[in-house]
């Protein structure tokens, strides 16, 4: 997998490009060498849209990363940041 950059906003996540596609993981998740890094724990990238007052699920908690894995109203899940949910 190749690995890029370190996101300026969430410095815990970089940018990876794998086979099967291509997002934002949690850096503690890779061993990085380089330019190059190996999955040591399986991450999904899917982030959840979410609207001002709409009702969602939190699922799985990461505070470490600042972000939380979430279900909405319609049963779509994803990752949604402490920000949006008002989480400190």
């Amino acid at each position: 997998m190749q690995v890029g950059d370190r996101d300026e906003e969430w410095p815990a996540f970089v940018f990876v490009i794998a086979a099967n596609g291509s997002g934002w993981v949690p850096s503690r998740f890779i061993d990085i060498d380089g330019q190059t890094g190996v999955v040591r724990e399986g991450y999904d990238t899917t982030e959840l849209p979410a609207r001002k007052g709409e009702y969602v699920e939190v699922l799985r908690d990461d505070a470490e990363s600042r972000w939380s894995w979430c279900r909405n109203g319609d049963g779509r899940e994803g990752w949604i940041p402490h920000k949006v949910l008002g989480i400190s």
